[in-house]
C-alpha cells in the first residue's frame, strides 16, 4: 500500500473539516469536501495502527492462546459525535487532529486475570518505544454507565523510514471476554433502537438495564461493581429481572439475530485480512466485503465511499475492520446482531432468584 500522507492537508484545514462536519450548518458540497479531508486524515493512521495491532496480537497470544485481536478505523458518525460532545454543559473543544482513538486495536482475553496480565507485563513493564499519552483502567474503576476495559493511548514514533507517521495517535484496548460481550450487546441494542447507549444517550430504562448487568458481570469476575448499583446480589439480580421483563430484552435480541440476512464473500477466503461491514437495519441485512493485505488501499477507499453514501442516515452503518477470518464474528458480534453469548450470561442472572 502506498503511503498516505497525514500532512496532505494542513492541521488547520483538517480541524476545520471537523468543525464543518460537526456543526451541521454547511452546504452539501462543503460537507463532501470536508469528508475527503477527514478520510485522508483517518486513512493515514492505518500504518501505525498495523504496527500496534501486530505487537498486540503477538504478545496477547503468548499469554492466552484463545485471545481475539482486531483493529478498526473509527467510523465517521462516531468521530462527528465525539467532536460535538460537550462536557459539563461547556462548549465542545475537541479538534479532529487531537482525537486519540481514530485508530484503535483491541485484544479480548479469555478472562479478566489474563487481561490484567497482558496489561501489566507488556504495557506497564513493556519495551514500547512509542510515548504513552493516556491510560484509563475502566476495569478497576468502571464508568458510571457500566463500561469496563483498559484503554492506552500512544504517540507513534518510528526510526525506520516511516517518520511520515510520527506523532499520530493509536489507542490500544484490553478487555475480558465477558466485558466484550457486554459492550457489543450495548452496540447491538443501539443499532436496532436508534439510541446512542454507548455514548450514554438514549432511554433511561435501557441505560439502567446495561448498568445493572455490568455490575452482575463484574460479580462473575470478582471485579469492582459499577458506581450506584446495589451491592447485595439478590437485590441486583431481581432489579435486572424486572428491567428485562419491562424491556423484553431476550425476545427482542433473539428476533434481531434471527431476522438478520448476511451477504458475505468471506467463506473460503483464509487470506482475507480486512472486512468492510455494511449494516442496513431497515432491510435487516449485513453486507460483508473482504480484502487481502494487498487490497488495503481499495478497502480504505471503499470504506470512505460507503460512508459518503450513508452520511447522515442513522439506519445504516459501516465499518472497516482488520481481523483474522476465523475471528471476525467473535470480535464484532454486534454487526452480526449476535447476542447469544450475552443472553447465556443474562439467563444465569435471571434463573438464580
Amino acid at each position: 500500500m502506498k503511503e498516505i500522507d497525514p500532512g496532505k492537508f494542513s492541521k488547520s484545514k483538517t480541524d476545520a473539516a471537523g468543525v464543518i462536519l460537526s456543526s451541521g450548518k454547511s452546504s452539501k458540497e462543503e460537507q463532501i469536501e470536508a469528508l475527503d479531508v477527514l478520510n485522508n486524515w483517518r486513512a493515514s493512521h492505518s500504518y501505525p495502527m498495523h504496527i500496534f495491532k501486530k505487537r498486540l496480537k503477538n504478545v496477547s497470544e503468548k499469554i492466552d492462546k484463545n485471545t481475539l485481536s482486531a483493529q478498526r478505523l473509527k467510523r465517521v458518525p462516531s468521530i462527528i459525535k465525539k467532536l460535538h460532545r460537550r462536557y459539563n454543559e461547556k462548549k465542545a473543544t475537541m479538534k479532529l487532529t487531537q482525537m486519540q482513538d481514530i485508530a484503535g486495536c483491541r485484544a479480548v482475553m479469555s478472562d479478566v486475570e489474563l487481561a490484567k496480565k497482558l496489561y501489566n507485563e507488556y504495557y506497564i513493564k513493556g519495551d514500547l518505544k512509542h510515548k504513552k499519552l493516556n491510560e484509563k483502567d475502566y476495569i478497576t474503576y468502571p464508568k458510571r454507565d457500566g463500561y469496563r476495559s483498559i484503554h492506552l493511548v500512544y504517540r507513534y514514533n518510528s526510526d525506520k523510514g516511516k517518520d511520515i507517521y510520527n506523532g499520530l495517535l493509536v489507542e490500544v484496548q484490553i478487555r475480558s471476554k465477558i466485558q466484550h460481550i457486554w459492550a457489543t450487546a450495548v452496540e447491538t441494542v443501539g443499532f436496532f433502537t436508534g439510541q446512542a447507549i454507548k455514548s450514554n444517550e438514549g432511554e433511561e430504562e435501557w441505560k439502567e438495564f446495561f448498568k445493572l448487568v455490568s455490575s452482575a458481570f463484574a460479580r462473575f469476575e470478582h471485579c469492582p461493581l459499577v458506581p450506584g448499583t446495589p451491592t447485595d446480589e439478590k437485590e441486583l439480580y431481581l432489579l435486572i429481572k424486572k428491567k428485562e421483563k419491562t424491556l423484553n430484552v431476550i425476545s427482542k435480541m433473539k428476533g434481531w439475530t434471527t431476522s438478520l440476512k448476511a451477504f458475505d464473500d468471506i467463506k473460503g477466503k483464509k487470506n482475507a485480512h480486512f472486512f468492510l461491514l455494511e449494516l442496513d437495519t431497515i432491510q435487516e441485512k449485513l453486507i460483508i466485503t473482504s480484502y487481502t493485505k494487498q487490497q488495503e488501499e481499495k478497502a480504505i477507499q471503499d470504506y470512505a465511499d460507503a460512508e459518503k453514501k450513508i452520511y447522515g442516515r442513522k439506519e445504516y452503518d459501516a465499518v472497516l475492520v482488520g481481523a483474522d477470518t476465523s475471528d471476525l464474528k467473535k470480535a464484532y458480534p454486534n454487526y452480526f446482531l449476535d447476542t447469544r453469548e450475552f443472553i447465556k450470561y443474562l439467563n444465569k442472572i435471571l434463573d438464580k432468584y
